[in-house]
């Protein structure tokens, strides 16, 4: 190691030192383009094989933890020292990959189990939003990471994005469980990262916190058509006049409806689900727009790799042209997971 005290080794890592200092915003903004494409990478690997989320279980304890434990460390009063700030560097550094690789690997999957032109896809913005802010480095290290509220409300939102697909995939959790069960947990993830420990003693803020989380999962029950139940997705959709019962085959597929057609119209669809899922879904015709008929749920059992299929009927009277038919598969608590439509046009003769 003597070339580390050598004269010349000095001045060259002076030299390395200040240019990395005077470009400092230009390095971290490189690092965010790696970052993004990073992310890229990952979502791949989200869409292809959602198994991996088990890699997250430790990617979030890590983040809980160090939210938890280095503010104790790093804030605390007093002369600001050397190692406080290298400390908090180093935490953030790691902190940001591991919201990104969480962020980007869940991105793809509430993607596939969202409704074109549904308020769901809101939340997905909102998750690609947030895996967006992961990569500005200048952002995280000098507003969100030393604002205590903010963090917190940044790792609930992403604990709850993270738990509520991992339940499902990992323990065959119903969705309908699932998202009240996350909603418990980002709740408690916020009041331990936003209170103190000393705050958490006093009753004040327990009854505080117990009433904020009883409002939460109230609030992910009435909100539930604004969240995919990812991984649930339709895989494909088709309109018959009739069903092959024993294979559950469509018989004479339309593509479209004649004007003044009448008639029980089937419809056939396919969802994805994982190994070992049990849930329970079902249709709801629309008309133009107009609720006109609603199917009782069936459970459907996940794993198959061509869908697990399930067919409805509804009577159709007398369409106009420019008339829509609309079949929208819905999960028993609410959520909507895919639609499918067909359209009546004008026959010539």
């Amino acid at each position: 190691m003597t070339w580390v005290t050598s004269p010349k080794a000095r001045r060259l890592l002076g030299w390395a030192v200040a240019i990395a200092r005077r470009y400092e915003g230009v390095l971290w903004s490189l690092h965010s383009l790696w970052a993004l494409a990073v992310g890229v990478g990952v979502m791949w690997l989200g869409a292809r094989d959602y198994r991996w989320i088990r890699v997250t279980l430790f990617h979030v304890a890590f983040l809980w933890l160090t939210s938890l434990f280095v503010p104790s460390l790093v804030d605390r009063e007093g002369e600001p020292s050397r190692w406080r700030g290298r400390a908090r560097l180093v935490v953030n550094y790691f902190g940001k990959n591991l919201y990104q690789q969480i962020l980007f690997f869940l991105l793809p999957i509430y993607y596939a189990s969202t409704t074109a032109w549904s308020p769901n896809v809101l939340f997905v913005g909102f998750v690609a939003l947030s895996a967006f802010v992961s990569t500005l480095d200048v952002f995280y290290d000098r507003h969100l990471s030393v604002r205590r509220r903010l963090l917190a409300v940044f790792f609930a939102f992403n604990l709850f994005a993270c738990i509520n697909v991992m339940l499902p995939v990992l323990w065959s959790i119903s969705n309908r469980v699932a998202l009240p069960l996350s909603a418990a947990l980002a709740m408690l993830g916020f009041a331990t990262i936003r209170y103190r420990w000393t705050d958490l003693a006093r009753y004040q803020t327990r009854a505080a916190v117990g009433i904020a989380a009883c409002l939460m999962i109230l609030l992910a029950g009435l909100g539930r058509p604004l969240i995919p139940p990812a991984p649930l997705r339709v895989l494909r959709a088709e309109f018959a006049t009739a069903v092959d019962r024993p294979s559950l085959a469509p018989v004479g597929v339309l593509g479209d409806l004649p004007e003044g057609w009448s008639g029980r119209l089937h419809a056939v669809t396919a969802i994805h689900a994982p190994l070992g899922l049990r849930d329970r879904m079902g249709h709801r015709w629309y008309q133009d727009g107009r609720l006109i008929s609603e199917s009782a749920f069936y459970t459907l059992t996940g794993g198959r790799t061509e869908g697990f299929r399930l067919w409805t009927s509804s009577v159709i009277r007398n369409v106009r042209p420019g008339s829509r038919i609309r079949v929208d598969v819905v999960t028993e608590g609410g959520q909507l997971v895919g639609r499918a439509e067909i359209r009546v046009v004008t026959t010539t003769s």
